[in-house]
């Protein structure tokens, strides 16, 4: 559910890919149930994000490829802000 999460994906559609409560996904991302585990994959699973668009980056050239690395460096930083 933390990797799905990190990807920005709503928690009613990990509900429903995954087959799972709502209110349980609900929960975790509030925080209210296993915060600091949460939390922490969360961060690993951005990290991972990063890693794979910069990564994407690399195959591109000139101009494509600083984009895409500048767009991931402040979708990341945005995120590591909440």
């Amino acid at each position: 559910m933390a990797e799905f999460h990190a990807y920005r994906i709503r928690p009613a559609r990990i509900a429903y890919r995954l087959g799972i409560d709502i209110a349980l996904i609900e929960s975790l991302v509030a925080g209210e149930l296993d915060p600091e585990k949460f939390d922490h994959l969360v961060r690993h699973y951005r990290g991972r994000r990063l890693q794979q668009r910069l990564k994407q980056a690399d195959r591109m050239r000139g101009q494509r490829s600083y984009e895409l690395r500048q767009r991931a460096a402040l979708d990341f930083e945005r995120e590591s802000e909440l």
